[in-house]
């Protein structure tokens, strides 16, 4: 038997509000999906003036990413699993509507074990990162040493 940690509301909801204010500060309206570790919404909040696409994407982006242990633009990178010449190259069409493949998708890891995902749809590239990784950094803040999360946009587990 293996003892997991659980992400819940109350650390979904900080991590949205971080987020919102990181897409005020670079200037984007963003829709924000935090999932589990199953890929199941948390929260989600789409930013008044936000793209009416924006929660579908950025429910796969945290989709993909919790399932996939991986930021989601790792999968298009040179020589990444989605590429032509990667092994999982088409992967995206499996699962129709759930499966990202570009930026703004991170894994939420905790200890070393993944918990969930956050999904940012709505910015540039640049914008979502910025969005996503200032949300993994609040989730870190409010847990505190105990526990660690890695904050980086690059995230491979």
């Amino acid at each position: 038997m293996k003892s997991a940690l659980k992400l819940e509301l109350e650390e979904a909801k900080i991590m949205i509000e971080a987020a919102k204010k990181a897409a005020e500060e670079v200037k984007a309206l963003e829709t924000i999906c935090i999932v589990d570790d199953g890929g199941y919404v948390i929260a989600m909040e789409r930013m008044n003036g936000g793209r009416i696409t924006g929660p579908e994407i950025a429910m796969a982006k945290a989709f993909t990413a919790s399932g996939h242990k991986r930021s989601t633009h790792l999968f298009n990178q040179p020589g990444g699993p989605a590429t032509t010449t990667g092994e999982a190259f088409g992967i995206h069409v499996m699962i129709p509507g759930k499966f990202a493949i570009f930026v703004g998708g991170f894994p939420i890891v905790v200890n070393g074990e993944v918990v969930g995902g956050v999904g940012v749809s709505g910015g540039n590239g640049e914008q979502d990162t910025a969005v996503g990784t200032a949300a993994l950094k609040a989730l870190q803040e409010h847990l505190g040493s105990e526990y660690e999360v890695m904050t980086q946009a690059d995230i491979k587990k």
